[in-house]
Formats: C-alpha cells, sequence, structure tokens
C-alpha cells in the first residue's frame, strides 16, 4: 500500500513553506522593514537590552506612556532560524497607544542554536523581564506573552513552563496570559518537514518533548489563539490542536478569513482589527495587584 500523502516529507514541505503560499512575501516583509524603522524613530524604546550572555539574547523595551502598566512581549517567528525582533518593531504603536508596554525579544537562531537553547532563552528574557520590573516601571503581575509561527510555539511553551523549576525567585504564574499566532504546537509534524528540520534536526524524542501540545498547563493562564483563512491546512489543524488541548483556558479563538501566514502580524498590529481588539481586551482583563504593582 502507497503511503499516505500527509505523511510524505513532500506534503509537510508544502505545507510548512508559509512564505511559498504567498506569493508577494517580500512587499509584506518589505512593508515590516519599513513600518518597523519608523516606529523605532517615533517611539521612545530602550534597543538591545542584554537579558543574557550571548548576541542573541538581546530585547527591545518600549515604555507605556503612564507607569504599572501591563507588559505584552511579543517573540518573532522565522522558523527559529531567521527574521529578527527588530523586523516586528511595526506592532508597538498600537499597544503603545492602547496603554501598554512592550517587549520584543531575540534569540540564538538555528542552527547556531539548539530548539532546546532557543526556549531556554526565552525563559531568561521573560524571567529577566519579570525581575527588572520595577527598573523599567511596569506591573511584573500583568506580564502577557505573544508570538507568531515559531514565535507562537515558543510562546505556549512559556505558558507550560514551570517558572520555579526554571529559578526559585520566580512565580508560577509569571506569565498571566497569552496569544498564540500560527503556531506549530506539535513538533512531530515539524520533524517530518525537510524544509524545516534540517536546521533543527530532531527526531521524535526531542520532537516531542518540545511540543506544547503534549504538555499541560503549568498554570490557568487565559490565551486567544488566531489562524489566518488563507493559510495551510497544517496551520489550521494546529491552531485547533493547542485551542483543545488546553481548552479550559482556551478565551477564543480569532476568524481571519482574508489573512494569510504572514498577513496575520497586520491584523495584530492595527487598531480596529478584530484580532488587535481581542488582544487588547485580554490584556485590560488583567487584574491589577491589590498592592503596589513591584512589591
Amino acid at each position: 500500500m502507497n503511503k499516505p500523502i500527509e505523511l510524505s516529507a513532500e506534503y509537510y514541505d508544502q505545507q510548512y513553506n508559509a512564505r511559498a503560499m504567498v506569493p508577494d512575501h517580500p512587499r509584506i516583509i518589505t512593508r515590516w522593514l519599513k513600518d518597523s524603522a519608523h516606529a523605532r524613530r517615533t517611539s521612545a524604546g530602550l534597543l538591545d537590552l542584554a537579558y543574557g550572555e550571548s548576541p542573541g539574547e538581546r530585547l527591545d523595551f518600549f515604555p507605556a506612556r503612564r507607569g504599572g502598566a501591563p507588559l505584552l512581549v511579543y517573540i518573532h517567528g522565522g522558523w527559529w532560524r531567521s527574521m529578527d525582533k527588530s523586523n516586528f518593531s511595526f506592532v508597538v504603536p498600537g499597544y503603545r497607544a492602547a496603554g501598554f508596554n512592550v517587549a520584543l525579544t531575540n534569540y540564538t537562531l538555528a542552527p547556531a542554536a539548539t530548539l532546546e537553547q532557543i526556549t531556554l532563552q526565552q525563559l531568561a528574557a521573560c524571567a529577566w523581564l519579570y525581575r527588572n520590573a520595577e527598573n523599567h516601571d511596569f506591573d511584573r503581575n500583568r506580564i502577557v506573552v505573544a508570538g507568531h509561527s515559531a514565535g507562537g510555539h515558543l510562546s505556549a511553551m512559556m505558558l507550560a513552563a514551570r517558572w520555579p523549576d526554571f529559578a526559585s525567585d520566580l512565580p508560577p504564574d509569571l506569565i498571566k496570559a497569552g496569544i498564540l499566532l500560527s503556531g506549530p504546537y506539535e513538533l512531530d509534524a515539524i520533524r517530518k518537514s525537510s524544509f524545516v528540520n534540517a536546521d533543527l534536526g530532531l527526531d521524535e524524542a526531542r520532537a516531542a518533548s518540545l511540543s506544547p501540545a503534549r504538555m499541560p498547563q503549568a498554570h490557568a493562564a487565559p490565551f486567544i489563539t488566531a489562524v489566518g483563512g488563507l493559510e495551510s491546512e497544517e496551520f489550521k489543524r494546529q491552531n485547533v490542536l493547542i485551542g483543545e488541548c488546553w481548552k479550559a483556558s482556551h478565551a477564543g479563538d480569532i476568524a481571519l478569513p482574508e489573512r494569510n501566514h504572514l498577513t496575520i502580524v497586520d491584523a495584530f498590529a492595527t487598531p480596529g482589527d478584530p484580532l488587535f481588539e481581542a488582544s487588547v481586551k485580554l490584556i485590560s482583563g488583567l487584574e491589577p495587584a491589590a498592592y503596589p504593582p513591584n512589591a
């Protein structure tokens, strides 16, 4: 019997080669770069703050106009092997206007780093932000993580993290909410895609250990999900999967019928778009602590 097409490397390569499915991706990415450069020129920000020792362990922080506001941490995509936080500064203006601080994190790109190392770097970035909340005048009790594609996977890993096991000074609920955009949450399919796995080197055991869909949430942080209606069946399947696996905390899925794998980030960044508005509602719904925010 012939091997089912859905199990072939060719199938998974086609399903996960997002840029190939978006013919105008050069124009979209060029626009992101221009809009991000403009955002950095016009938004006060602290760039390339070191949260670790390696060159990839850097983050940008854009403060809210008022002290004690929540913090949105955005983790970029690019299959863990491309892109940079600076490509996504364009997400900042809308959320700062809504009253939030925004941090954008980097990580060492594969294959220079393993996916385990990349995940640990994001844990370190979030821990650094938590510990430095007083210095940057945000509410460490209202940290929200958001990520797209590979960043969606890393954001989900932050929701699954057992923070006190990472460091004894960290609370179990360090991340209070999540926004998961077009991420892969079950990495066995990624392992089967030579297009992606050539730089990751995942085997079956490692793919399982790095799949948030195979883990419980560490605590009941609410999260929303979204996938573009123009994305592949695999991205849609992965989006449904994480919502089902963590259904007790799933606060909703945002329908984006006219968005593809790239323009979903535009939806996240654009005031008035349903995804942006749902994200603002999620963050705004977090209750401020009943004591000074960084006590």
